[in-house]
């Protein structure tokens, strides 16, 4: 690099008062129960940052503006723009097979770059860390991604995968000869003046923030441990603080010269089959997209083992809003900061998708229930004495599931009566059975119908056979929040990179 950036001069828009954002960031995390966090903000003009609390609430470090956090998912952004900038530099096509890359790909040709980047691959999510540690990810992709395991025609639907980033992380690796810390060290952090802290790796020469979860029974406040496989650092092993997501953020939206506008506008582009539900509005090759009013954000979600971290770029007026906390309750907190920050500039950033149509009355959908598989993860629709349905994943406690004329559903929390959008169902265009389920952006085939235990009939011919593999650290609303990781090692370089 570097590359020149053409990006038109940002509106002029209302900057919110440092100490106000300040106040707010500190009353929100003591509300919320967040030992720590940063928010940070480019309004298109200048930058605002603050942060509060502490890093690690058994030891009282403080939360400073450099403390690196865990930044789970967001780490797939980083990953992406690493395999865009070597699309650009002409080492790959993002329409190309995998596999002609991959040769434990070579069961999957259908399967291309673009496929990957955008979670449209019909590829599982991946096992889970505990399953993946002993694996190398050319073994975890061998062994995840069997044509028995596709969810969907590759190309034709949508299903978070970290098993796609893995393999993402494998391309960059067998590209650059590098292992993908030092790539993204080399073609990302270094340009973008990011400071490197990896899971697993170095010791970092920067503060690193420790994640934490609430004893449900003492109602203390404890540190946790992160739990991820070396195979899928490509998906989730980068920790940063909010500056570094801004000036990432500024890259996406052409507003830095650490990416070209030929690598950041692909990965804002909508692919047409990411149909992502509960995620995201759309996504592009990397990025989820986000709609308000008349604008389009960029961005992604991630959640480590007891963190939230969110990224939200907005190209027409180069507005970046990025944070992160160190507490699985920093979610809420993110929420409430946005709708301040609203009021503040009367600029609305999306946390979730934009609120859908009205979709009339809920119905009966009866032939909802069976059981559905992502791998060695379950959802099974039941239904109950009513006659409604109710969905488990994996047997965990069962949640109403309110269904509605688009196949699209809700799930409702039982202590609250809230409804939260949980995803769809799919129809399968010649048979019109319901054959598939996407729950909080994972799809699952149909196996079996509730309460006989007799498979489903096989709808998919020689388009999509098989389940899939578990969402790492994903789930769904009123528990766990989706998010995940992925891999790393290589083998002789196709060709030779260097920053």
């Amino acid at each position: 690099m570097p590359y020149p950036t053409a990006a038109p001069v940002a509106e002029r828009l209302p900057s919110p008062d440092r100490r106000t954002l300040q106040n707010r960031l500190d009353e929100l995390a003591r509300a919320h129960g967040v030992p720590g966090a940063q928010l940070a903000v480019h309004t298109g003009t200048q930058v605002i940052s603050v942060h509060t609390g502490t890093a690690d609430a058994a030891t009282g470090r403080p939360f400073t503006a450099d403390t690196a956090v865990p930044l789970g998912s967001v780490t797939k952004l980083y990953t992406a723009a690493a395999v865009l900038l070597l699309a650009d530099d002409g080492d790959l096509d993002l329409d190309e097979p995998a596999a002609a890359i991959l040769p434990e790909l070579r069961a999957l040709p259908e399967v291309t770059i673009r496929h990957l980047l955008s979670h449209t691959a019909g590829l599982p999510s991946g096992p889970d860390s505990d399953t993946a540690a002993g694996l190398t990810a050319a073994r975890y992709l061998a062994s995840a991604c069997a044509p028995r395991d596709i969810l969907f025609a590759p190309g034709t639907g949508f299903s978070y995968s970290n098993a796609g980033y893995t393999a993402a992380g494998r391309l960059i690796e067998e590209i650059t000869g590098m292992t993908w810390r030092e790539a993204i060290q080399a073609l990302l952090l270094d340009p973008l003046g990011t400071r490197p802290a990896f899971l697993g790796g170095p010791a970092p020469d920067r503060p690193v923030a420790a994640g934490h979860a609430r004893n449900t029974a003492s109602g203390r406040l404890l540190s946790v441990a992160q739990n991820l496989a070396p195979a899928e650092a490509p998906a989730g092993a980068l920790l940063a603080g909010a500056l570094d997501l801004l000036a990432l953020g500024r890259a996406l939206v052409g507003r830095s010269t650490a990416l070209p506008p030929s690598a950041a506008e692909p990965m804002r582009r909508p692919e047409p089959a990411a149909r992502p539900g509960a995620l995201a509005d759309a996504w592009g090759p990397g990025a989820a997209l986000f709609r308000r009013e008349d604008r389009w954000w960029c961005g992604h979600d991630g959640n480590a083992h007891g963190t939230s971290c969110h990224l939200r770029a907005e190209p027409g007026t180069g507005v970046v809003v990025a944070f992160t906390g160190n507490s699985s309750s920093a979610t809420a907190l993110w929420r409430d900061l946005t709708d301040d920050l609203d009021a503040l500039t009367g600029l609305a950033v999306p946390t979730t998708p934009a609120p859908a149509p009205d979709r009339g009355r809920p119905i009966a959908l009866p032939e909802c229930a069976g059981t559905y598989r992502n791998g060695t993860t379950e959802y099974r629709v039941s239904l109950d004495a009513a006659g409604s349905p109710v969905l488990s994943i994996d047997g965990d406690l069962p949640l109403p599931l309110v269904c509605y004329a688009d196949l699209s559903c809700d799930l409702v929390d039982p202590a609250t009566g809230r409804h939260e959008s949980a995803g769809h169902f799919h129809r399968d265009p010649l048979t019109g059975v319901l054959d598939r389920v996407q729950i909080s952006g994972r799809a699952a085939r149909r196996t079996a119908d509730a309460g006989t235990g007799t498979s489903a009939p096989d709808t998919s011919g020689s388009r999509a056979p098989g389940p899939a593999s578990p969402a790492t650290g994903g789930t769904v609303p009123f528990s766990r929040r989706p998010d995940g990781p992925a891999c790393a090692p290589a083998s002789p370089p196709r060709s030779a990179r260097t920053a």
